[in-house]
């Protein structure tokens, strides 16, 4: 006798015979369970009916907690009709409830097409090479990595230069982008507790890669694989990541706190770890209106800090100000070390934070107070700035270097984010089918503060 059952989850199909010589009809069972979009599993089992026998014997794959039941086919007692037929049902309904199990854990393999910000090809500008495209194929999560459902990814600078092509990089074109990403875990991989999945979370993007000869030394970055610049990003409607990079932001904003991530992460580190920023210090901040520089000034008055900003626009000096800047500097390519001299009684500052690099290197040492410290995490107008030796041995001042951040630090600064000590500056949310106006933006340094994609926008 042949009989069917489908429940939309799992289908199956039921043989049953009668083995000479016994009163036990042996069963075998056949079916398919869908475990995810597009995404099936074969599977099979036989049972002789008897008491002792669940059939489960084939079944180890769904989670093998069944596997290997005894078959008692020399059972003295056949159950009567209607017990194997509820042995039957409540198998069927205990399988499904497994195959919902494994359902929740299994990693997305082809969902089917997503959404995604693309750089088709390498070029400078970067804008005309961008595009929208909604049937990329959904990431596979790798061992210890989670499948996250992106609510909001943001841009950074770093995403020109995957556009622009970085030496010594081999970026894979089209490329995904996106350094910054907050949303919800949607599956696992192997090795990674299901229980991650549901949870809202922050990716820090800089994933370390192990040292064999210093185990546990903070990386260096070429000792970091960066997600969404060496492989791909945020800027879609998935993304994988180690589970290890990951820390849970419960309730909060996800656009507000994928503004947050890699900008006030580098900032931390640069100001915190790297230059000792205490109580009571006075911070140059050059370029603001960038993620980073407006990071450092939220950090900076978080500490207590003076400060002095420098933009080459009176509007963003305005904004500073607005958002509690002690002091504004107009860049107008003039040698303004001395206006921040002035501003500090000719003493100088005792830490200048940078990312702006050659074009203002000069004034950015001269402004340095004896023993102050030159911190830089990036060099957007280019690296082969012309610096002075003798007023860097003389004055006894310290020149560092920092980028990103490792766990230990992110979990420090967003823990201010979550008690609300430090906040992102905004400067506009876009839909994802708006990632080209996002990037025009960006390229054209037009933006104050952090440009957001919002993935749950239509």
């Amino acid at each position: 006798m042949v009989t069917g059952r489908s429940s939309g989850l799992i289908s199956l199909m039921v043989a049953e015979t009668v083995v000479p010589g016994s009163t036990n009809p042996k069963s075998t069972v056949a079916g398919s369970a869908l475990i995810g979009p597009g995404i099936s599993m074969l599977f099979g089992f036989t049972t002789c009916g008897c008491a002792g026998c669940r059939g489960w014997a084939c079944c180890g794959w769904v989670c093998g907690a069944r596997a290997g039941a005894a078959c008692d086919a020399g059972a003295a007692a056949a159950e009567t009709a209607r017990a194997r037929a509820e042995t039957r049902a409540a198998d069927v309904r205990s399988m499904e409830a497994m195959i919902r199990v494994s359902r929740r854990s299994a990693a997305p393999s082809t969902l089917g097409p997503m959404r995604a910000i693309t750089i088709e090809r390498q070029g400078t500008p970067v804008l005309p090479n961008v595009a929208f495209v909604s049937n990329h194929p959904d990431p596979v999560a790798q061992t210890g990595e989670v499948v996250v459902r992106t609510e909001a990814s943001a841009l950074n600078h770093l995403d020109l230069w995957v556009g622009r092509g970085l030496p010594g990089i081999d970026i894979r074109y089209p490329a995904i982008s996106g350094s910054d990403g907050a949303g919800v875990v949607e599956g696992v991989g192997q090795g990674v507790d299901p229980a991650w999945i549901g949870r809202r979370v922050l990716l820090n993007a800089a994933v370390p890669k192990p040292d064999p000869i210093l185990p546990g030394a903070r990386p260096a970055p070429a000792d970091i694989h960066m997600i969404g610049e060496h492989g791909p990003g945020c800027l879609a409607e998935r993304f994988t990541a180690p589970a290890a990079n990951l820390v849970e932001i419960g309730d909060a904003d996800p656009v507000a706190a994928a503004a947050f991530g890699l900008t006030h992460l580098t900032a931390w580190r640069m100001m915190v770890t790297q230059a000792g920023l205490r109580a009571g210090m006075c911070v140059l901040i050059t370029g603001i209106g960038g993620g980073v520089a407006l990071a450092a000034l939220a950090i900076a008055r978080h500490f207590g800090c003076e400060t002095i900003v420098t933009s080459r626009h009176a509007w963003k000096l305005e904004r500073a100000r607005a958002l509690g800047a002690s002091h504004a500097v107009l860049d107008q390519g003039q040698d303004w070390s001395r206006e921040v001299r002035q501003l500090t009684g000719r003493r100088g500052v005792d830490l200048c934070v940078d990312s702006v690099g050659k074009a203002i290197h000069g004034p950015c040492i001269k402004s340095l107070a004896r023993g102050g410290t030159f911190a830089t995490c990036g060099a957007t107008t280019g690296p082969d700035a012309t610096t002075d030796l003798t007023r860097i041995f003389w004055n006894q001042l310290r020149v560092v270097g920092s980028t990103m951040g490792d766990m230990r630090e992110f979990r420090e600064v967003v823990s201010l984010f979550r008690s609300g000590a430090i906040s992102p500056t905004i400067d506009r949310v876009f839909a994802p089918s708006e990632g080209r106006d996002a990037f025009a933006r960006l390229e054209a340094g037009e933006q104050f503060g952090k440009l957001v994609v919002d993935w749950r926008k239509a």
